[in-house]
C-alpha cells in the first residue's frame, strides 16, 4: 500500500448546488477518489466559484471570488469538481478575468493548470477503468454544456459506466443538447428554457431507460422537475452516485425522502 505522503492530494471544489441541495454527490466523489489512491480535502473556505457573477457581466465580484477560490485551493496537487460548468470556470475563465494583473493571472493560470471535472480526473489522471460499482437498470446519460464544450468531457462517463455491472447505457438521440438551464439564462428567458427541458425530457423518456444521469447538478434539477412535472416514472442521478455504489444513500434527484430507485 502506497504510503499517505505519495498520493495525490486533491481539493475537492464541491460546488453551491451539490453543497446546498445534494451533499451525496460530494460523498460520492471522495469515495470515488479515495478510492483512486488519492487523500482529499474539502476547504471549508471555499465558495461559489463566480460563475452567476460571471455570466451576469459583474466582473468585478467574479474577480474577487476568483481570488477566494485560487486562495484557499493553493498548495494542493489537483483541484478536482463534480461539475463541468465549476471546473470551466476556473480552467478556461479566470486567467482571463486577471488579464490586467500579471502576477494574479499567473496564479490563476497555475490553479486552471491543475482543475478538472471528477469524470475527467479518474480516467485522464488516474487511469481508472472501472469503480467496482453495480447498478440494475438501464440509464440514459445527458452531456452537460460546459463539460462537453469546454472541457472535451464526453467519453469519460461513459468508459466507466460501462464497466458497472448490471447498467445499461442507452444513448439519447440528442445527448449533447442543452437541456434550458444554462445558470442564468432560464432565468433571462424562461419560455425558451422551457421549450428545451421539454425538449430533453422527451427524448429521455423515448429511450425507454429508468434513470436519467450527468455530472452537472444545474442540468439535473432541471430534467427532474420537468419529468416530475410530467409524472413521467424516469429517475435522475448524479454519475457520481452510480459510480461510487451510493444510490441508497438518497432519494433520485427531486423525489421525495424514501422514495428510492
Amino acid at each position: 500500500m502506497a504510503d499517505a505522503a505519495d498520493k495525490p492530494r486533491v481539493g475537492l471544489f464541491v460546488t453551491c448546488l451539490v453543497d446546498l441541495f445534494r451533499p451525496t454527490v460530494g460523498f460520492a466523489a471522495i469515495r470515488l477518489l479515495e478510492q483512486a489512491g488519492c487523500r482529499v480535502e474539502v476547504p471549508r473556505a471555499q465558495t461559489c466559484c463566480g460563475q452567476p457573477a460571471y455570466n451576469s457581466g459583474d466582473r468585478g465580484d467574479a474577480r474577487e471570488i476568483a481570488r477566494r477560490v485560487i486562495a484557499a485551493f493553493r498548495g494542493f496537487d489537483y483541484v478536482v469538481a463534480p461539475s463541468g460548468s465549476c471546473a470551466a470556470m476556473i480552467r478556461e475563465h479566470y486567467p482571463a478575468l486577471f488579464a490586467d494583473e500579471p502576477d494574479a493571472r499567473r496564479d490563476a493560470e497555475e490553479l486552471a493548470a491543475r482543475t478538472y471535472e471528477l469524470t475527467q480526473f479518474l480516467v485522464r489522471v488516474l487511469g481508472v477503468a472501472a469503480t467496482g460499482a453495480r447498478f440494475a437498470g438501464a440509464v440514459a446519460y445527458h452531456d452537460g454544456c460546459s463539460g462537453l464544450r469546454e472541457l472535451g468531457v464526453r467519453a469519460e462517463p461513459r468508459a466507466l459506466l460501462a464497466a458497472v455491472e448490471g447498467l445499461e447505457l442507452r444513448e439519447l438521440a440528442e445527448p449533447e443538447v442543452c437541456c434550458g438551464f444554462g445558470g442564468t439564462f432560464c432565468v433571462k428567458y424562461p419560455e425558451i428554457s422551457d421549450r428545451m427541458v421539454r425538449d430533453k425530457a422527451a427524448d429521455v423518456i423515448k429511450t425507454g431507460a429508468g434513470t436519467v444521469l450527468a455530472g452537472e447538478m444545474g442540468c439535473l434539477m432541471n430534467i427532474a422537475g420537468k419529468l416530475h412535472r410530467q409524472g413521467a416514472r424516469v429517475r435522475a442521478r448524479h454519475v457520481a452516485e452510480v459510480l461510487a455504489g451510493m444510490t441508497d444513500d438518497a432519494p433520485p434527484i427531486g423525489a421525495a425522502e424514501g422514495e428510492g430507485g
